[in-house]
């Protein structure tokens, strides 16, 4: 990954992004060329439009206009923005909102990259959900790995208060980093006193979430949307994108480009003219990787006329996740990639359930013998691969089924080379994928 995001346009009229490569949340990075500090942000938007009341029938605006917008969740399951408010808005008590930043997914940069460069806007679309919810706190989710950003926001959060922005108060928590820890109910466990370990569901957050309160949960980029909206309005939010996929969305683009970076791109893009945006390929492609390593490998000949969208990569098995999209270029082997993400992932586990413990390191160890060109049992890593989704505590087991799953059925000609004659020559490469097989989780620590 390159240490600054690249981005994709110096477009300055925020009220009239209409052109197919418009920024909006990386619309200030464009203008300065850093991050906006508080006084930067307020000059460029203005304080929140926050309503002169926090009683909830004053703020319907809000929540009517994220569903107007059609803004989905940024984080991974694409879940309708507006749909939550009006939940958890409607819910009994006071209500609390939890902005997620945590980013567990290790090929994934966007939400760090978002926080760094526009940190304003993602507290004010906090803050503006907060009051359209009822809630009377936010409580911001960052992973302790990253101790400066944490400094950050916190210093950020204070600036704020000494200006008396918002009426809501934000804090600011540093969690254990691990894969499942940003898993929502991993946060509300945290927040109440638990550990970062995904918990068995119903009841979801927004019945009975932190401190037993309707618990409202987003990505720091959706909230970062929210802001937009609320200053400009659906009919603005809809000028990019699709009529079914509407907006703009960050992705983190690796592997076989040739500038890798987190970039703004209007959603239904197809795939190859996402590739575009860093610059294009650097290699003939064999597959990509979507959604991250809880995603689908689909082969580059059928994905790149894709349109980047959740229901279009539905159609042929995959998803747009956290807004992950890993190039592999074809002299790589996707059989050796996927077996170290499943060691990775099998280390990774809470630990929870027997699919974690005993079900999942079973299945990376038989992927790991086929990746290696070991004459192992072939069928009975199809039949464990299948027994992991829909039994586990969490969709920790649900995700690595998917990614096995899919490159099983992708890289099917070199699994008939791997088992007949040996590991090819792609195995002895560095890893695409940014996990190599000696990776280990970062300590036991839950708490």
């Amino acid at each position: 990954m390159t240490e600054q995001p690249a981005v994709l346009s110096s477009t300055s009229a925020l009220d009239d992004l209409t052109g197919p490569h418009g920024a909006r949340l990386l619309h200030g990075w464009l203008t300065t060329g850093g991050p906006a500090d508080l006084n930067e942000h307020l000059n460029r938007y203005g304080p929140p439009p926050l309503p002169r009341t926090t009683r909830r029938r004053t703020v319907a605006p809000l929540v009517r206009a994220v569903e107007d917008a059609g803004l989905t969740g940024r984080g991974g399951a694409a879940f309708p923005t507006g749909r939550k408010l009006r939940t958890v808005a409607e819910a009994r008590g006071p209500a609390v909102v939890v902005a997620n930043g945590m980013e567990s997914e290790p090929a994934s940069r966007k939400d760090e990259v978002l926080l760094a460069l526009a940190p304003h806007l993602v507290l004010d679309g906090a803050v503006l959900a907060a009051v359209a919810v009822g809630a009377q706190v936010v409580h911001l989710c960052l992973p302790r790995t990253r101790q400066d950003q944490i400094r950050q926001l916190a210093e950020a959060v204070q600036q704020r208060r000494q200006r008396g922005i918002d009426p809501v108060p934000t804090q600011v928590h540093a969690l254990p980093h691990h894969y499942v820890s940003s898993e929502e109910t991993s946060l509300v466990s945290w927040l109440n006193g638990g550990d970062a370990r995904p918990a068995v569901t119903p009841p979801r957050p927004f019945e009975k979430g932190v401190d037993s309160r309707p618990t409202l949960i987003d990505n720091v980029e959706t909230l970062a949307h929210i802001a937009l909206i609320a200053r400009y309005g659906p009919t603005w939010f809809r000028r990019a994108g699709r009529p079914e996929a509407p907006g703009t969305t960050l992705v983190t683009l690796s592997g076989a480009v040739r500038q890798p970076g987190v970039y703004e791109v209007p959603m239904g893009l197809p795939l190859d003219a996402v590739l575009d945006v860093a610059g294009g390929r650097s290699a003939p492609l064999g597959a990509v990787l979507l959604g991250g390593f809880f995603g689908s490998w689909l082969a580059a000949r059928e994905a790149m006329a894709v349109p980047f969208t959740k229901s279009a990569l539905a159609e042929v098995g995959a998803g747009p996740g956290a807004g992950v999209v890993i190039a592999l270029p074809e002299s790589a082997c996707g059989l050796v990639e996927t077996a170290r993400v499943l060691e990775y992932l099998a280390a990774q586990s809470a630990q929870q359930c027997g699919p974690c413990r005993l079900g999942l390191p079973a299945v990376a160890a038989d992927f790991a013998e086929l990746a290696a060109g070991g004459a192992g049992d072939l069928e009975r890593l199809e039949r464990r691969v299948g027994l992991l989704p829909g039994r586990g505590a969490c969709r920790h087991p649900d995700g690595a089924s998917r990614l096995a799953a899919t490159a099983l059925r992708v890289f099917a000609e070199d699994v008939r080379h791997h088992v007949r004659n040996g590991p090819c020559a792609g195995a002895e490469r560095e890893p695409v994928l940014g996990v190599g097989a000696s990776h280990a989780p970062e300590g036991r620590d839950w708490r």
